[in-house]
Order: C-alpha cells, then sequence, then structure tokens
C-alpha cells in the first residue's frame, strides 16, 4: 500500500480533490468541440484559417485539442491501492538533483535561464525578468527534495511572472502574493480564467488571460505567446477544466525559448513549431510519469519527451518536473538517468546542469 493510505481518509479526499496532480482519461473518441473562446483584446498568433479558437466542451469547461479528459476516482485509488514495482529502488536512491549557491549568477545583464527546481525557472532575456510557474514558499501538499539556490529576496528585477496552470506545483498562493508585494509593477500571465483566480490573491497587481495562441500585451523587449498543452486543470472538488492550462513561447532578438508547463504527449508540439518556429531552448517536462498507464496522458515521460523535441526542431533540452516534488512511482532523478542514457537521441544538445546556474548556451 502506497503512503497515501497511511494518511486519514480525510487527507486522502483533500490530496485527491486538492492536489489532484495527475490523470486517468478515458478511451473515448474526442469529438469536435462544443464551443470556442479568446480574449478578444489579445493577438492571435495562429493565422490558420482552421483555428477558431481555444475549444471548449458542452458544459463550457476547456478540453484538449486532440485528446479527451475524464477525471477518475477509480483509477487514482487503484494507483494508490497497488504495489510500487520500484518502492524498494526509490527508498534505496538517496542522490538528489546538484545545486549551485552563487548569486554571482544574478549580478550581470547577460540573458541567463536558471532552474530553480520542478518547473520554477527564473529567466533574464534582453533585459527583461521572468519567473515561471514559481512555487518558492513551502506548503502543506509538497515538500521540496532539492534547496533552491537562492530566494525571493535575492531576485532583483521581475518584471513578467507567467503561471502555466493552477495544479500547485505550478501555481502557488503564498509565492504570488509574496511577489505581488516585492515586485508591484510585475504583470501575472496566465491562461483565461486562471488570471481571474490570481487576481483574487494579487489585487493590486496587473493580471493578462490568454487563450491558446495568444499573444501577451508586453513590452518591446520581448513577446510572449500561449500555447496548447495537452493537460487538464483543477484546485478544489468541483472545478474541474474550468481554467485553461497551457504553455509559454518566449521570443526576445536573440533567443527563443518554449516552455512546457504539464503535458502528456501530442500532435500540438508539431503545431506550436509549424505556427512559432523551432525553438533555441525546450524546457521539457520529464518526470511524473510512473506508472505510465496513468501518467501518461497528463505528464510526458523522458523518451516521449525527447520524441516531441526532436518534433519542435529544438536546439537545446532543459529537463524539468523531476528531482523535487515526489508526485510519483518512479525515483526522483531516474528521468534524467534516462535522458542521458538516451543522449544519443536527441536531435540537439541536452543540457542537464545544476540547479541556479546559467543554462544559456553561448
Amino acid at each position: 500500500m502506497k503512503k497515501f493510505f497511511s494518511y486519514s481518509l480525510l487527507t486522502l479526499v483533500i490530496i485527491f480533490s486538492l492536489l489532484m496532480l495527475s490523470c486517468a482519461s478515458s478511451n473515448l473518441v474526442i469529438g469536435e468541440p462544443a464551443g470556442y473562446t479568446q480574449n478578444p483584446d489579445l493577438e492571435t498568433v495562429n493565422k490558420s484559417e482552421t483555428w477558431q479558437g481555444t475549444p471548449l466542451d458542452s458544459d463550457g469547461n476547456f478540453r484538449n485539442i486532440y485528446e479527451p479528459f475524464v477525471s477518475n476516482l477509480i483509477d487514482f485509488l487503484r494507483w494508490q491501492a497497488s504495489t510500487n514495482p520500484q518502492k524498494a529502488e526509490k527508498k534505496a536512491d538517496t542522490t538528489r538533483l546538484n545545486v549551485v549557491y552563487d548569486l554571482s549568477v544574478l549580478d550581470n545583464e547577460e540573458d541567463k535561464i536558471i532552474w530553480l527546481g520542478h518547473a520554477t525557472f527564473y529567466i533574464y532575456l534582453n533585459g527583461v525578468g521572468i519567473l515561471l510557474d514559481p512555487v518558492l514558499i513551502d506548503n502543506f501538499f509538497l515538500k521540496r527534495n532539492s534547496k533552491l539556490p537562492f530566494g525571493i529576496d535575492d531576485i532583483k528585477k521581475v518584471d513578467y511572472i507567467l503561471v502555466s496552470h493552477d495544479h500547485r506545483d505550478h501555481c502557488d498562493e503564498s509565492t504570488l502574493k509574496i511577489l505581488a508585494t516585492k515586485f508591484p509593477q510585475a504583470q501575472f500571465l496566465a491562461g483565461l480564467e486562471t488570471d481571474k483566480l490570481i487576481k483574487e490573491w494579487v489585487k493590486k497587481s496587473e493580471v493578462q488571460g490568454a487563450g491558446w495562441y495568444q499573444k501577451f500585451k508586453t513590452n518591446s523587449n520581448i513577446e510572449i505567446v500561449f500555447v496548447p498543452a495537452r493537460h487538464w486543470s483543477k484546485r478544489g472538488p468541483f472545478d474541474e477544466n474550468q481554467r485553461l492550462w497551457g504553455g509559454f513561447y518566449i521570443k526576445s532578438p536573440d533567443q527563443t525559448i518554449y516552455f512546457m508547463g504539464d503535458s502528456g504527449n501530442s500532435k500540438h508540439f508539431e503545431d506550436i513549431a509549424n505556427i512559432l518556429g523551432s525553438p533555441d531552448y525546450c524546457i521539457m517536462g520529464v518526470g511524473a510519469y510512473k506508472p505510465e498507464w496513468f501518467m501518461k496522458r497528463a505528464h510526458i515521460s523522458p523518451l516521449d519527451a525527447i520524441d516531441a523535441f526532436n518534433v519542435m526542431g529544438g536546439k537545446y533540452f532543459i529537463p524539468m518536473h523531476f528531482g523535487t516534488f515526489d508526485l510519483s512511482d518512479e525515483p526522483l532523478l531516474e528521468p534524467l538517468r534516462v535522458l542521458e542514457q538516451n543522449s544519443n537521441k536527441i536531435k540537439g544538445k541536452l543540457i542537464s546542469s545544476p540547479l541556479g546556474t546559467n543554462l544559456i548556451q553561448n
């Protein structure tokens, strides 16, 4: 039995309803959307005649482009009640992510991509400071297994705070409130309806919400587009798929960066590259992927991430979403080992540097 069953039934229900970091899906063939939506105040960069906007289901909730999503409590409990075939291996594996503690990485004006753990990145491009999916405060639901290379107080410049979706390992209320206070001029960028959730927490800050393939209003030094992912959203027991999930495509005069967010494998990777171009850097989620029968529709595996990277035609592969939070069956650093063992399949360069270092390749 898994560790969740050592908790009370109430705790299990809370974890399932509020954290819900995995999903199952039915085998239904997805039909045509019941409707479409977008933010009329933002530019849509997908100019295809067939693109009508972000798709909605018959209940008015968001849905994936190519595959259906149906949460399934029975499958969740089946996973939790099953024996992890890697349990002993996982317990014996005490390796952790390497962390470099050197604040000088923040002191210059060079472009930078710095991994802070899980899906949190600090990016500095063309004089613009960006935080991606910042989870920088300990909370009840998530225990860190990697230390932060630096804290909120050490970050000097943040212009934009990007949140890919509402799950708690990507969207942390406490962190966002602190950031809004420290950087009152910073704007929060998220998907449709997720912007409204964030606005409840940061009432004095500017918050933008975009549909897929919509470009946020930013200063002239940078472009940021919200792009599709194969995932889902849920923060409470009755709000499934009511807030849009996705990734980000970031472009400066010198760099292009694709940030996947959370996603299962799908044709949207090819679509993004066709519409926006092959990115220089692909920040790809590779962890929380086992058991694959349960996770694959929401979290891509390392090998599938390689395929997606190759389809996108990226130059540099930056893995994320492993090593910090224990969310699934595989050992914490297994995803990285799989990537390194299969690096010959990557049609680009794997960047697996420690947390706290600049990942930009000069």
